[in-house]
């Protein structure tokens, strides 16, 4: 399928305040698990879709993740202040480039194949304006929802129950634009896709872990060792 992405925005921004005493001195993505950072963690996955760019926001401890990520060539969006995901995106466009972009939230940690590579294989500008890459509730490791969608057999979502959404996606960006918001969630974006039908899923096929607060470090780990949580 033509019009793949050629750039990754990885969300790196936040303060991390769920990781409590962590994210003290340390931007979150620094944190390791089992040993690697979990921003060299979605680093090792972009190797799959050879992105032509890629592109950091920063803003909490930046000058830690400044020095972590310049000699790996990722390019950085630096935020005076923080704009969530939606507002992050849209500063970062020019960073980016034209067309759609993978975005990822470097918190999750997969257990199983790489999810980019699944999105790429699954990417339809035709029929989607953004493709999800979406876990079953039974396999998102520590988590405690009900979940964020609902899949029809085409791939279709809806809000509802069944499925968290795993921090990875294909994005087109060309709605941030009519967005009149500074600071805003992805969320609006996806909504306006939604009455649109052209909202998509991938399944994910292995285990996923949130590390969003300090108990998913060891969840993660005993995830990627192996063994059953």
């Amino acid at each position: 399928m033509t019009n793949h992405p050629a750039a990754i925005m990885i969300f790196a921004a936040g303060f991390g305040t769920r990781m409590g005493a962590l994210t003290r001195d340390m931007p979150k993505p620094l944190i390791p698990v089992a040993g690697v950072p979990l921003i060299d963690r979605a680093l090792r996955l972009t190797g799959a879709v050879t992105p032509a760019r890629i592109v950091a926001n920063l803003h909490y401890r930046a000058e830690q993740l400044t020095d972590h990520l310049t000699p790996r060539g990722v390019i950085l969006s630096h935020e005076p202040e923080i704009l969530e995901t939606g507002g992050g995106l849209r500063a970062a466009l020019p960073l980016l480039g034209k067309g759609p972009v993978y975005t990822m939230n470097p918190d999750a940690i997969w257990g199983g194949p790489n999810p980019l590579h699944l999105l790429r294989a699954a990417w339809n500008p035709d029929q989607m304006d953004a493709l999800l890459m979406c876990v079953p509730v039974a396999r998102a490791l520590g988590y405690s929802g009900d979940g964020d969608f609902a899949a029809s057999p085409d791939g279709h979502i809806q809000r509802g129950p069944g499925m968290v959404y795993g921090g990875v996606q294909i994005l087109k960006t060309d709605g941030l634009a009519t967005i009149p918001e500074h600071a805003f969630s992805l969320n609006v974006l996806w909504d306006r896709m939604l009455t649109k039908n052209r909202l998509c899923c991938v399944v994910y096929p292995g285990s996923w872990c949130d590390v969003g607060h300090p108990a998913g470090i060891a969840i993660a780990e005993t995830m990627l060792a192996g063994d059953d949580v």
